[in-house]
Parts: structure tokens; sequence; C-alpha cells
């Protein structure tokens, strides 16, 4: 029986990286310092040197950073918090645990991400802030939806938690909007050993802010200015991304080449293949196609022994815990994409042998 090829393959680049990986966990455990040390201050300045911004603030994951970016930024109960309806659950989640009402747009089917337009007609007084999601690796279009907040006296928020090495126009994702915010789970391009975040920002006030927000509200000791969390990046955490960090590009790239190769194997397929917009570069955190036979194709792939996923089978309107305020609301792109769209193995370490198998397989069964 041919082997399994799994989705990703975290455990592959430890191994690829083990002696620095082990070394760096070493030198932690023998610091004793374990929590808010030099490891997560360096990695703050190496990600923000990376990203292009002034300020980074690491915390717990990709949830608290937005959830902290919209505390810092004084959003709460009666504001509304535009997100696209197409993504991971979080991003709603974030804006919910602030008391504010996240409002559900539509996106572009073709690149899966937020539609300007849509957003632009779910403005309302009560509109705060949007957050553009860069969903699968590629950048949102930032420069319509700066506009866009700059005209309306809106907060930009991205979520580049699938994104990190992502640009637009030359500028990096992270360093468009008021906040950028970094997710580290273990399987994304940049993937820490367990949960861990990151949040950007050019505001020297929101940096000092979110450093008391994920301190129980303190910015000196024993001293609570507000009521905070505990989001604090550990320094296991911080060092094992450190060790990454430097090949990420290398695994950017690596991953250009695994889509570039499904490209050039499934073009002639009965297939919509994930759309580049042109304007800078996808990071391929996921490689996700559509097909009316999606269901079909990803059990011929269980078959073989090929992994696939669904992101998202629902668009969050449609999720139990916004449905029953969301029912008259139809959000056209959002509701195709979460009935069609599959995403295919892609990793660093995803070789041309097992790429070629699983478009094979993609081809026979679509």
């Amino acid at each position: 029986m041919k082997p399994a090829i799994p989705m990703v393959d975290p455990a592959g680049e430890y191994r690829a990286l083990k002696d620095e990986i082990d070394a760096a966990v070493g030198r932690v455990l023998a610091s004793g310092r374990y929590v808010l040390g030099p490891e997560g201050e360096a990695l703050e300045r190496e990600l923000a040197a990376y990203t292009g911004v002034p300020h980074a603030v690491g915390v717990n994951s990709g949830t608290d950073a937005l959830h902290l970016a919209l505390v810092a930024a004084g959003i709460g109960a009666g504001d509304e918090v535009i997100v696209p309806s197409f993504t991971f659950f979080a991003t709603a989640e974030a804006v919910s645990y602030t008391g504010a009402t996240p409002v559900f747009a539509d996106i572009d089917i073709g690149t899966f991400n937020l539609d300007p337009a849509s957003f632009h007609n779910c403005i309302t007084s009560r509109t705060k802030a949007v957050i553009a999601v860069h969903l699968f690796g590629q950048c949102a279009a930032l420069d319509e939806l700066s506009r866009i907040c700059g005209e309306k006296g809106l907060l930009l928020v991205e979520d580049c938690a699938q994104a990190l090495g992502a640009d637009y126009d030359g500028r990096r994702a992270g360093s468009w909007g008021d906040f950028g915010c970094f997710s580290f789970y273990p399987t994304k391009n940049l993937g820490a050993a367990g949960d861990a975040g990151l949040i950007t920002t050019h505001n020297p006030d929101y940096d000092a802010t979110l450093r008391a927000l994920r301190h129980h509200g303190s910015r000196q000791t024993y001293l609570h200015e507000r009521v905070g969390w505990n989001s604090r990046l550990d320094e296991l955490q911080a060092a094992v991304l450190r060790v990454k960090l430097p090949r990420l590009q290398e695994f950017n790239d690596a991953r250009r080449r695994v889509a570039a190769r499904y490209r050039s194997k499934l073009q002639s397929a009965p297939l919509v293949l994930p759309r580049e917009n042109g304007r800078g570069r996808h990071a391929y955190h996921q490689f996700t196609l559509r097909s009316e036979r999606r269901d079909a194709i990803r059990e011929a792939l269980a078959r073989e022994g090929i992994a696939s996923s669904i992101f998202y089978p629902l668009p969050l309107h449609r999720q139990p815990a916004y449905e029953p305020s969301h029912r008259g609301l139809t959000l056209p792109a959002a509701e195709a994409a979460a009935k069609s769209v599959l995403s295919l193995p892609i990793h660093p370490l995803l070789n041309e042998q097992d790429i070629d198998r699983i478009c094979a397989c993609v081809r026979q069964s679509a």
C-alpha cells in the first residue's frame, strides 16, 4: 500500500531543524526565564523588522491577537466590526469577545478575500472597524480597503494568521493596517510547538496598551491600571519561532513551488483553481480549489490515503453561534465557496512524486 500523504508535516519541519531547535529549547530551559524574557523580546524585534513596522507584541494566540487589538482600540458594546463571512470562526469570535457586533460581508469568490464593495455596503453609523482576512496566504485588496477606511474614519485590522510573508504592492502583510494580527499555530507557515501569536502596529500608544493588556492590565509589577488578560508568548515558543524565522522565505518559496506544480498538473481538469490577484506574493498557506464534485474528489483522495480539508464548510453567518440573528442574510459568494472548496496537501517538504500522485487522483475523480 502506498504511504499516506498528510495535509501538513510539522514533525518533518522539526526533523529538518532538529539540532537548532533542540539547542534553542535547551538554552531557554537552562536560563530559568520562561515568560516575558529575552527570546520573546528578540522575536518581537525580528518580526517587527520583517514586517516593516516599528512595534510587535507577542501574545498567546492569533485569536488573542485579534481580541486584544480590538480592545486596545477601544472597541466594545454598541460598536460594529465588519468581517468576511468566509473565514475561520476566530475572526468573528474576537469581535464578540469585546461586546461589539460582528457584521458579515461577502467575499470575492476568486481570491476568497473580503469584497470591498460588500464591505462598503455594510458600513453604518455604528461601524468602528473592519477585519481584513488574508485568507489562505493571499492579501486582501488592501489599497481599496485602506481607502474606504480612510474616507469613513474606520480602523483597519489585518488578520494575517495565514499570511506571514505575503505582500501587497510591495508592503508585507501586517504593515498596512492599524494592527496586524498573526498566528503561529503549529500548522501555520511559521509554526510554533503550541499556541502563539503576535500583533504589529505603527502606533506607540497601541503598543504600550497591548503590553499591559497581555499582562493583567499591568505596566508595573503589582500595579494594575485596568482589567487585562493573561496572554503572554512564552519563551520556549519564541525560541522555536526564532529558529524557523530565518527559513520562512525558503519555506514560503517551497510552498509556491508546490502551488505552481499543482497548477501545471491540474490546469486541464474541470476545476476552478485559486486565483492570484497579481498585486503581490501569495504565501500559499493553503492551495484551495473549487468543484461541484468536491465531495467525490475528497472521497477518492481518502481512498488513496491522501488527506484533504474543507476550509470552511459553513460561512460564519450560517454557524449556529450566529445564524439565529442572521436568518435573513444571504451572501452568495461565501455560501458558494463553502459548498465547493477543497484544500489539497501543501507544506514545504511535499515532494514532486507525492504532488503528482495527488493530482492524478484529483483528475480522475473530477
